[in-house]
């Protein structure tokens, strides 16, 4: 097959883009270039992906949450700049309620010879290998899975955990010495944030307990997160990069975070993870991939599996039912089983 390229996309948020990093490692592993397609949310991170030679990013109006009217000028930009690359083959990475097959278009429009997807819907002659897997197992195994099917098994000796690319840029001079506690603040859509009095009540909790506690945010959750800080935490919010942030977390003795990018980063550098889970998409499939991981929340509340960005439930009581005492004790709990 002519090309030496293969293009990988998955074209949604940063943790999305984490959780393909093992399909990525399996396809780079055949020893040809890895583009990886990227949406504007998942760029930086795929940037951090072991395997990824270069970034393409675009914001697909059938993916983002925030979707930009369709352009023909865009789309055909976006076509030309893949049908200019030397690509042989692609893998498209989508959630199982995304469907592949507008990118595929593109792609077969943008000459690419050989796409593979998983897809539920008839996909014509837009697939080559059209792979089905089945709902709620774990997001990182269900990718490898589509990689496994479109020819690139993983490394007998890949354990199928996410990773980040090393060295990161050392951010000492934000964080001071390491071994500190983290809080996150916000997610990308409001029912998967931890709640901001449960956050500040968590907050003081572990600085009563002896943590020194960093609180990280975006930009726009800064003045939330100096709230959540109060006196017994500092903020970070706004003040680092993707890679800064993995940073932070790989310095870190743990995270506490809703269902948010920074829990799978917290993952892929081996931080153990507090999740607070709202069950508006399965923990099954959504919840950091790694082995120290613990998981709170009620998964049985009304708003389990409605993918609802805003929670439907009144009192949003998935998450206001946990107790900084219990996110105290997971936390704990995660630090001794770490010494052992």
């Amino acid at each position: 097959m002519s090309g030496r390229s293969v293009l990988v996309a998955r074209l949604d948020s940063m943790g999305d883009v984490l959780l393909s990093g093992p399909a990525v490692r399996a396809v780079a592993r055949g020893g040809r270039e890895v583009v990886y397609l990227a949406g504007p949310r998942g760029a930086d991170a795929a940037a951090l992906l072991p395997g990824v030679d270069r970034v393409l990013t675009w914001c697909a109006p059938w993916i983002a949450a925030d979707p930009p009217p369709v352009d023909a000028e865009d789309v055909a930009r976006l076509v030309r700049r893949i049908a200019a690359l030397d690509v042989a083959e692609a893998v498209v990475l989508t959630s199982f309620h995304q469907s592949p097959l507008p990118l595929a278009l593109l792609l077969r429009m943008a000459g690419v010879p050989r796409v593979c997807a998983t897809s539920e819907d008839y996909p014509g002659s837009l697939l080559d290998v059209r792979h089905r897997v089945g709902h709620g197992g774990p997001e990182a195994q269900r990718m490898v899975s589509l990689a496994r099917a479109a020819g690139f098994p993983p490394s007998p000796e890949d354990r199928g955990l996410l990773a980040v690319r090393r060295p990161l840029p050392d951010t000492r001079r934000l964080t001071g010495p390491d071994g500190y506690a983290v809080v996150h603040v916000g997610a990308d859509a409001p029912s998967r944030e931890i709640p901001p009095a449960l956050a500040a009540k968590t907050v003081a909790a572990l600085a009563g307990h002896g943590h020194r506690v960093l609180v990280t945010g975006g930009a726009e959750e800064a003045g939330r997160a100096e709230e959540v800080a109060g006196p017994g935490g500092l903020s970070l919010a706004g003040r680092t990069t993707v890679a800064e942030l993995a940073d932070v977390l790989d310095r870190a003795s743990v995270l506490v975070a809703g269902n948010t990018g920074p829990a799978h980063l917290a993952a892929a550098v081996g931080t153990p993870v507090v999740s607070l889970f709202s069950p508006v998409v399965p923990a099954s499939a959504w919840a950091p991939h790694g082995p120290r991981v613990r998981v709170l929340g009620d998964q049985g509340e009304a708003c389990a599996g409605t993918r609802a960005r805003v929670c439907p439930v009144p009192g949003h009581p998935c998450l206001t039912s946990v107790t900084a005492d219990e996110v105290l004790a997971a936390v704990e709990d995660l630090l001794e089983e770490g010494e052992e």
